[in-house]
């Protein structure tokens, strides 16, 4: 296997671990400084988080693993479209949560980083 595409699971993993773990620290080393998470609200309004107010989020809720929910997350496509971008679609949960993301990556100074993340929440039970 290519050794990009490695490092590119590897950044995305550790970013699945951060995510159940509430692991901020892991998060942000994955995360490029200038990152930012975007969706689409309920009301049609785009909403824009940068990534140190989402670690501070990340820091003062239950992590999942403590909670004790059930880890359930895929990595579905890891597409390597030249020698400094990746995109990659995971599936995670916190029940009744569950999110698709759509992560950029970028190589920067030899190592892979999330750029962007775009997502959707799906809510079961609602």
């Amino acid at each position: 296997m290519n050794a990009d595409i490695k490092a590119v699971e590897a950044t995305v993993r550790t970013y699945l671990d951060g995510l159940y773990e509430g692991d901020a620290e892991k998060l942000a080393h994955v995360f490029h400084p200038t990152s930012a998470l975007t969706t689409a609200r309920d009301d049609g309004a785009i909403q824009i988080v940068q990534r140190d107010a989402w670690l501070d989020a990340v820091r003062n809720r239950p992590a999942p693993q403590a909670a004790g929910m059930q880890r359930d997350d895929h990595i579905l496509t890891i597409d390597l479209v030249g020698p400094t971008l990746a995109l990659v679609k995971v599936k995670c949960q916190m029940p009744p949560r569950y999110f698709t993301d759509l992560l950029s990556l970028l190589k920067i100074e030899s190592r892979w980083q999330i750029v962007q993340k775009v997502f959707m929440t799906e809510t079961q039970g609602t």
